[in-house]
């Protein structure tokens, strides 16, 4: 599994609050096993007491990606880094997931879970993901949804750093509401012509 997988976690966990809705689907064990997609061995582990943590770490991740958004780099890194340091990972070789053509390991970094519990393992992965997405592509590749009120975590993987939104959805709506409002902008400023050109007629002209 290559590392860079790793950073998706952060934005599943991120996503599953949208704070400007009110809402908040982070409510259940189920829920928790979901976001370890095919990691099932560690989603076994997944208790009750795991879903208040996992909103916790999902607060702190958030504070990440916001910072990266809003331009302060080095408080997103600090951010991390002290996830990093409270979570630490093992990194270990292997291959038994990818064979090349004539049935060998494709040999690749793998993080190893000796975590005491579903949250800490989760927390790890996630911080070492976005640890080597930001250091490999930068800060500015962390960003949320510029389409409100969504505020989606999302990572920038376009090739001239040009995402804003998290999804095509909320690209297609941000575009129909920026066309709407130069439409409205131009009927006003054309009634407003109008309107002065009335003012300036003369009772003569009239």
């Amino acid at each position: 599994m290559e590392l860079a997988h790793y950073s998706d976690f952060a934005v599943r966990l991120v996503n599953t609050e949208e704070p400007a809705r009110g809402k908040d689907s982070l409510t259940s064990v189920e829920v928790v096993r979901d976001l370890f997609g095919s990691a099932s061995q560690m989603a076994r582990r997944v208790t009750e007491a795991d879903v208040p943590r996992f909103r916790a770490i999902r607060t702190r991740l958030r504070a990440v990606f916001t910072a990266a958004d809003e331009g302060d780099h080095t408080g997103a890194v600090d951010l991390l880094n002290s996830l990093l340091l409270e979570f630490p990972v093992s990194p270990q070789i292997s291959g038994h997931d990818f064979l090349d053509e004539v049935g060998r390991p494709r040999w690749h970094m793998h993080l190893a879970d000796h975590s005491s519990n579903a949250t800490t393992g989760y927390a790890a992965i996630c911080a070492m993901g976005l640890a080597f997405h930001l250091t490999e592509f930068g800060a500015d590749r962390l960003g949320l949804c510029q389409a409100p009120p969504c505020r989606n975590a999302y990572l920038d993987t376009s090739t001239n750093r040009s995402r804003r939104y998290c999804s095509d959805r909320c690209a297609t709506r941000a575009n129909v509401a920026a066309y709407r409002a130069r439409k409205r902008l131009e009927t006003e400023r054309t009634g407003l012509t109008h309107e002065n050109s009335q003012e300036s007629t003369t009772p003569a002209d009239r």
